[in-house]
């Protein structure tokens, strides 16, 4: 098995894959380690494939899968990581704005320093003014929030311990949180390398500004199911108690007062139907949680995904 696996989920970057595979193969082949490459074409409407096929050719360590459409980021690397072998795993973008060069230091920390995750950080970056901004808000916001304490959370250039990479799962757009997984998944030893960063290369930006609104509704949607989604009923069952209990306690001041004062007026009052949603509203949330509770129990999830082509995959192998 190899020693480190480098997995690149790519999208529509014919031009950047062979000066990437030359890149890493010159930087590695300096180290003892053996290693694969693992590309996830993520449905490219280019000639990637092709590239890769090409490539693939010239270098044994190119392991690929081609989707058959565009699933996004997250599911280009959950994919690699269910097909990496290696001991270490580094992950990359392949628009070559993230340099192999790191991979050995990265290497290292997780091999001789003992983290389980180390992260890069893009502290002098070539991006407009127009993304560093919103990724400074971002950065601070999901600090703020998870308690992670990166720079840099959302940076591909990572390294991973094998056992991290095979006990968190990374679906949807929740590539942009995977420290923050990490660290739900029990995985403490979180570090931070400086990393460089290079201008763009070849073509553009598969992100628009559409990112930063989902960005905010992952974050959200990430703290919710980390800290509650094996028990669902923790979030929802305090808060329908408080409503429902408000909600009998009005009712039951109302009820009392009518009986005791005959107020023949008490549902024209708008405490009553405060009182009466509050009731309702209470009864609905401890609903939801006992189902999510029953769908968490019972529904484990699993990615699938429609393969097209793979290079250099045994037909035993699990895909």
């Amino acid at each position: 098995m190899p020693e480190i696996s480098i997995v690149v989920p790519l999208y529509n970057e014919e031009e950047s894959l062979p000066e990437l595979m030359r890149w890493i193969t010159e930087v590695l082949s300096t180290h003892p380690w053996t290693y694969e490459v693992v590309l996830i074409d993520d449905g490219s409407t280019d000639q990637s494939w092709r590239v890769l096929t090409s490539l693939a050719g010239q270098y044994p360590s190119i392991r690929a899968v081609r989707f058959r459409t565009n699933y996004g980021k997250s599911a280009g690397l959950q994919k690699g990581f269910e097909m990496a072998r290696g001991r270490v795993i580094v992950t990359m973008d392949a628009d070559l704005q993230d340099s192999p060069e790191e991979i050995p230091e990265l290497y290292r920390m997780i091999t001789e320093d003992e983290y389980d995750l180390v992260s890069g950080w893009k502290k002098k970056r070539y991006d407009p003014i127009t993304k560093t901004i919103p990724t400074k808000i971002f950065n601070y916001t999901t600090r703020l929030v998870s308690g992670v304490k990166l720079n840099d959370i959302n940076c591909g250039l990572k390294a991973y311990h094998r056992d991290v990479i095979k006990n968190i799962e990374v679906y949807g757009e929740m590539h942009r949180y995977i420290p923050v997984i990490t660290k739900w998944a029990g995985f403490n030893r979180i570090g931070e390398k400086v990393v460089a960063h290079q201008s763009r290369k070849f073509g553009k930006t598969k992100f628009g500004p559409e990112r930063f609104i989902n960005g905010f509704l992952d974050l959200l949607s990430i703290t919710l199911v980390g800290k509650f989604g094996k028990k669902p009923m923790h979030f929802f069952g305090p808060l329908g108690t408080f409503f429902f209990m408000t909600g009998f306690l009005i009712l039951a001041y109302l009820s009392f007062q009518k009986i005791a004062f005959d107020m023949t007026q008490m549902t024209s009052r708008p405490l009553f139907f405060y009182g009466l949603l509050s009731f309702i509203f209470g009864a609905q949330l401890f609903l939801t949680g006992f189902l999510a509770e029953l769908v968490s129990r019972n529904s484990p999830r699993r990615n699938t995904y429609s393969i097209r082509e793979t290079l250099n995959i045994q037909s035993n192998e699990e895909i």
